[in-house]
């Protein structure tokens, strides 16, 4: 695998109450890193890679979810794994961070923990690329302040933020930028995101959760997904949220 970035935000909406949000996105010069990378549920985010081990994604969450500690989840996980040296696991939970890049991973590989989030690569064309990747992150980051939200669902207010699936998107881009997967000989490639949060919708938000599974242009079309997804979910909204909110087909006002 190539780059992935987990994230974890706390953020108030407008009526005054607290949420957080964990998200994942990750690209590669594969196909399908959506189905094998990022693992994400209320309590956490883990991304596995390199030579991938779906298992640790999956328990690493779960362990989370039942109220281990990150650090203490992932750790127990990688000391029974035999291939630990050729693996990259890293992600959050609410209170911390962790990130491992076993030994024998492909250069250039590397990874960095930040202020709730954390960035790892491999095979990639050098450390400028997870540099960007984490400081696009960091620039726009939103952890512990009142959020208002810009995309549809949102409210607007003194501070103004774009969606985390957007911001984590861009993340992906910069370090897409300064040279990304050094396979060039790999043309198909793919991305994707996916955020969960605590908070609440009528309809939840489609642009939460989007994969390109085999592209050339992985962050292009990743960005085109998301824009139309976005546009979906107003149209959505705007069309039938009352139907939603009352669980019933006769708020639409359509006919059969």
């Amino acid at each position: 695998m190539t780059v992935s970035l987990c994230v974890h935000e706390e953020y108030e909406t407008d009526d005054g109450e607290r949420h957080e949000r964990f998200g994942v996105a990750v690209t590669t010069r594969l196909p399908g890193v959506g189905t094998l990378c990022p693992f994400v549920s209320e309590h956490g985010a883990v991304a596995t890679q390199s030579l991938v081990n779906v298992d640790l994604g999956e328990r690493g969450i779960e362990y989370i979810e039942d109220g281990l500690a990150i650090d203490d989840a992932l750790e127990a996980l990688l000391n029974a794994d035999d291939g630990a040296p050729q693996r990259q696991l890293h992600g959050v939970d609410a209170d911390d961070t962790f990130a491992f890049s076993g030994a024998a991973c492909v250069d250039w590989f590397g990874h960095r923990e930040g202020d709730h989030y954390t960035v790892a690569g491999n095979m990639l064309t050098g450390p400028a690329v997870l540099e960007a990747t984490a400081d696009r992150y960091e620039a726009t980051a939103v952890h512990g302040t009142t959020d208002r939200s810009t995309g549809p669902g949102g409210v607007d207010g003194a501070v103004e933020t774009d969606p985390l699936a957007k911001r984590l998107i861009d993340a992906l881009g910069a370090g897409h930028l300064e040279g990304g997967d050094k396979r060039e000989e790999l043309p198909v490639q793919s991305a994707a995101v996916v955020v969960e949060t605590t908070e609440s919708h009528p309809v939840e938000p489609p642009y939460n959760d989007l994969r390109v599974d085999a592209t050339e242009t992985p962050i292009a079309d990743l960005r085109e997904t998301y824009g139309l997804a976005l546009q979906g979910y107003a149209d959505t909204l705007a069309r039938y949220e009352g139907a939603y909110e009352a669980d019933s087909l006769d708020e639409t006002g359509e006919t059969t």
